[in-house]
């Protein structure tokens, strides 16, 4: 005969039973928005994942690969003027050719420095982009903090733990869309042909490391 749980046992196979569906209920359950003096944001993801964030890394991707491409280039051109100079050496003094030589040299060192100054603009239009969107996303900032009621937003990694519930980096994103949207791109990379143009007094630029 099947003999009926104890009312020990029985408890416990309730208990048991509650614990496995626990996690289910829970994953179910609604995210709820807890009031809270203190909010938590991603300052890298609010950025990267932006619509200006968005913009502004494919600006610069697009600069990195022209200038890239022109290093490319400059870098054949140099490369046959320096195998022809080495083919009209022996046709040559040897002054001359001294004299020829040290031209082409002292021209592949002024063409570094601008490729060099081309990479570094590149570089300071990044910090540049990422200043002007957190200065004009100042104002949503302070919008949320007072929305929620709260007196500080800090940086989640300054944090050891906190609920995700505090975390407003998604409505951030969103809102800060709505009121910038992809944001203005800086002079300098808005016109980022003139940018990675040869200058006019060089004939050819030397490579760099792009």
């Amino acid at each position: 005969m099947r003999r009926s749980l104890t009312p020990v046992a029985f408890l416990a196979a309730a208990i048991f039973a509650a614990a496995i569906a626990l996690p289910a209920r829970a994953q179910e359950a609604p995210r709820i928005e807890v009031p809270s003096p203190i909010l938590t944001l991603d300052q890298e993801r609010l950025y990267a994942e932006s619509l200006w964030g968005k913009r502004a890394a494919a600006d610069l991707e697009s600069a990195s690969a022209a200038l890239a491409m022109e290093n490319r280039r400059i870098e054949a051109e140099l490369t046959e003027e320096e195998r022809a100079l080495t083919d009209r050496r022996v046709s040559m003094q040897p002054e001359e050719f001294r004299a020829a030589a040290d031209a082409f040299d002292a021209k592949v060192e002024e063409i570094r420095r601008v490729q060099d100054s081309k990479a570094r603009e590149l570089a300071r239009l990044r910090d540049i982009e990422r200043q002007n969107f957190y200065k004009a996303a100042f104002p949503v900032l302070g919008e949320v903090l007072r929305d929620r009621g709260a007196v500080a937003i800090l940086d989640n990694r300054a944090i050891f733990i906190a609920s995700d519930a505090i975390d407003v980096t998604d409505e951030m994103i969103s809102r800060i869309d709505a009121a910038l949207g992809e944001g203005k791109p800086p002079e300098s990379l808005s016109g980022q042909d003139d940018a990675t143009a040869p200058p006019s007094d060089a004939p050819a630029t030397v490579p760099s490391d792009q």
